[in-house]
């Protein structure tokens, strides 16, 4: 897969970035040794290698869900950079 400037500028829009100039040519040579690197993957024989599903074969230990310390809506709003009498305010990120 070639790296274009139209493919870094559409990632750069999807991930809500703006590269320029040098800074552009960087992030360019920076997606081309990752995919040449998962390229490279491509060459090893995984003939017969069982896909790997669990890091470690120690059974899952889940904890016990208890009832914390609760945020009021003041609270929790108190930091908010953008917000409405109740509510959080988000830019809008969905189109109809």
């Amino acid at each position: 897969m070639e790296i274009t400037d139209k493919t870094i500028d559409k990632l750069a829009d999807l991930a809500r970035l703006n590269f320029e100039g040098e800074r552009k040519a960087e992030i360019k040579q920076d997606l081309e040794r990752m995919l040449n690197f998962v390229d490279k993957l491509n060459e090893l024989d995984t003939e017969g290698v069982e896909p790997l599903v669990y890091m470690t074969n120690e059974p899952l230990v889940l904890r016990k869900d208890e009832i914390g310390e609760e945020l009021s809506q003041a609270q929790a709003l108190k930091n908010a950079p953008s917000k409405d009498s109740d509510y959080f305010k988000v830019p809008k990120v969905l189109d109809k």
